[in-house]
């Protein structure tokens, strides 16, 4: 059984981008299924902040983990904060397949045991950047912010910066990593705003 995936934020009682999460959500049921995921992100959100909850919903910053597959399987609450990544490893993976947000990450995991002595890696599928372990990727070239054309995974947050103007899509292949200055990482946890940036030194090839 295909078991999939959605993280999104919660910060005191707050989320975001849900409609985003929505929809993917139910694109994947879809692709899988045949049929959209028949679960309400909004109902399940609703109901946790209105039932008691020992993690205390009402103070910091939360990762919603919701875990489904024909059905809901789970969902969990955990304190997030910032990861720390000063340092990127270019892996190559050309077979990799991650267009959808599985469950499952064992693939990632193995990839993640070439790191060596960096914070987390860069997938380089096909000749071209695509996406952290955990985090889609942009680069600054001194006056614009880039980001692969081709992710693994097309995250909500990224569409958002994209739709906004903040991010270009194009193709950046490691010969050109000598054009930027520093990469940005983002996801749904992790904000545009919170500046998880490594400068391109720190990529190693």
């Amino acid at each position: 059984m295909c078991r999939l995936l959605e993280t999104i934020r919660m910060e005191n009682r707050q989320v975001e981008n849900l409609n985003a999460h929505q929809f993917r959500m139910d694109q994947s049921c879809l692709h899988f299924f045949g049929h959209p995921s028949g679960i309400n992100l909004q109902d399940l959100v609703d109901e946790s902040i209105q039932n008691p909850n020992p993690s205390n919903l009402n103070n910091g910053i939360f990762k919603m983990r919701v875990v489904y597959s024909r059905q809901l399987e789970e969902i969990t609450f955990m304190p997030y904060t910032l990861p720390e990544i000063r340092s990127l490893k270019l892996v190559i993976d050309d077979e990799i397949d991650y267009a959808h947000k599985f469950a499952e990450r064992q693939k990632l995991e193995q990839l993640m045991l070439k790191k060596e002595t960096c914070d987390d890696i860069v997938i380089v599928k096909n000749g071209l950047l695509t996406d952290s372990s955990y985090a889609n990727l942009a680069l600054f070239d001194g006056n614009h912010w880039f980001t692969p054309d081709k992710p693994l995974l097309k995250g909500t947050r990224r569409a958002m910066l994209i739709l906004q103007g903040k991010i270009h899509p194009t193709q950046i292949r490691p010969g050109h990593l000598r054009f930027f200055t520093k990469a940005r990482l983002f996801n749904a946890m992790i904000r545009w705003e919170d500046k998880v940036d490594v400068f391109v030194d720190k990529i190693w090839v």
